[in-house]
């Protein structure tokens, strides 16, 4: 059995971790952490494990972290696990360059995966905006709306970024050549090649994915709805077990699945 440390152990994600921890069978609870002066600090989470806010202690109770929390967090608790050697999963989007780089820096010493979404089916979604673009070719305009809940944090989402990257390496181009997160005023005759991404924000949605190719006299239309944060957490525990035996590395999502 591998021990998982999760971060961010009290939140919403966090506690959906943990129940898939739970139910993996080659996974157990090792550790659990928390914002230092968080309320529930010191609570007994699994037999043996209180949550905490000191990373270097958590990690010695764990073979593997999850986490799901901000940019920096993650980062923090991503440097002590590295110094100690603990395999990392994270799922913390919105990283600057500078953010992804030192990411993986750090997986030269201890086995990564970094993934904007850990859910299967968007996975394949991504797949699937990759070969129909490049089927599709110029003809067709490409386009992606996103919807999350008012408490995100990064816009667009990760996994809108992951969609429109793959639409790119469909049509043979850098995404950042051609990416087009705002429109407002006169903006013009759209772009040739322009892969646009609009974003709204609101309620409790975990989040909602459209891949739209606009041709003439019809659309081709992908999407992915989420109504629960447990495929995404199921979907983390997946490759927090696949870890185990790794060499340091920064691994992909697509390899967990079998999508490269």
């Amino acid at each position: 059995m591998s021990r998982v440390l999760v971060t961010g152990a009290a939140g919403r994600m966090g506690e959906r971790v943990r129940h898939w921890v739970e139910a993996h069978p080659q996974l157990e609870l090792g550790a659990a952490l928390e914002a230092p002066g968080h309320p529930r600090l010191g609570e007994t989470l699994a037999p043996g494990v209180e949550l905490g806010s000191d990373p270097k202690a958590a990690l010695e109770g764990a073979d593997v972290v999850i986490d799901f929390t901000v940019p920096g967090v993650t980062l923090d608790v991503l440097r002590s696990a590295a110094d100690a050697g603990v395999a990392f999963v994270t799922g913390t989007t919105g990283c600057s360059e500078a953010q992804r780089q030192e990411i993986a820096a750090l997986a030269e010493r201890t086995p990564v995966i970094h993934a904007p979404n850990f859910s299967v089916s968007v996975n394949v979604l991504a797949w699937l905006a990759r070969e129909a673009a490049r089927r599709l070719g110029d003809g067709f305009d490409a386009e992606l709306f996103e919807i999350h809940h008012a408490a995100k944090r990064d816009a667009p989402s990760g996994t809108a970024l992951l969609l429109a990257r793959a639409v790119a390496e469909g049509q043979g181009k850098a995404l950042e050549d051609h990416l087009v997160l705002e429109r407002a005023g006169e903006t013009g005759a759209r772009p040739p090649g322009a892969i646009g991404v609009q974003t709204l924000r609101g309620g409790d949605n975990p989040g909602e994915h459209s891949v739209y190719f606009v041709g003439t006299g019809e659309r081709v239309e992908l999407a992915h709805r989420s109504s629960t944060r447990d495929h995404f957490a199921q979907g983390a525990t997946r490759a927090a077990a696949w870890l185990e035996g790794k060499a340091p590395g920064l691994y992909a999502i697509e390899t967990v699945y079998g999508l490269e």
